[in-house]
């Protein structure tokens, strides 16, 4: 069950207004976006658990979706995907921002509970909406359209940027 702390978000949601939410905000919720954790901390608005249905947002509330450093953390990510995809309204933006298999931060982190790559999103996305690598879409029914995947390496040093940067150029335009 979710608990909705700040009442502006429910005036939002009694007048119809698309809410912007950024799911797993913490300390440093994006601005102009709606806080959402799990702990409520000073800038959360919105009190919730990303591991059970969203219960208290209406299908089709959000006008956008915001989720950083977040989706690997979630143990039921099927279930939360489903949720996202249920409360967005349909030509709503999602915004996702995982960390790469690649990264070692990801592998240090006990708490990550799963890994991404490129394809990762693109097994929830209709085949005509898929890169050339088809990849099986039939875990959920729902379908997400996707617009955009990078790659943005670290850098180790500041020597190291310029050629980082051309990576990550070559790496994009093939994505």
């Amino acid at each position: 069950m979710i608990r909705i702390i700040n009442p502006t978000v429910s005036d939002d949601l009694r007048h119809g207004r698309g809410l912007a939410l950024d799911l797993g905000a913490g300390r440093r919720a994006r601005a102009g976006y709606y806080g959402v954790d799990h702990i409520e901390l000073p800038g959360i608005d919105i009190v919730a658990d990303l591991n059970r249905p969203l219960e208290g947002l209406p299908d089709n509330c959000a006008d956008s979706v915001s989720t950083c450093h977040v989706l690997e953390h979630v143990p039921d990510f099927l279930g939360l995907l489903s949720e996202i995809h249920r409360i967005t309204r349909p030509g709503g933006l999602i915004e996702v921002v995982v960390p790469h298999f690649s990264n070692p931060y990801h592998y240090s982190d006990p708490t990550h509970v799963r890994t991404f790559g490129l394809y990762s999103f693109f097994y929830f996305a209709d085949e005509a909406n898929q890169p050339r690598r088809k990849v099986p879409n039939f875990y959920l029914p729902i379908r997400f359209h996707i617009e955009k995947v990078s790659v943005r390496l670290l850098t180790g040093s500041l020597l190291s940027k310029p050629l980082v940067r051309t990576v990550d150029f070559l790496v994009n335009r093939s994505t």
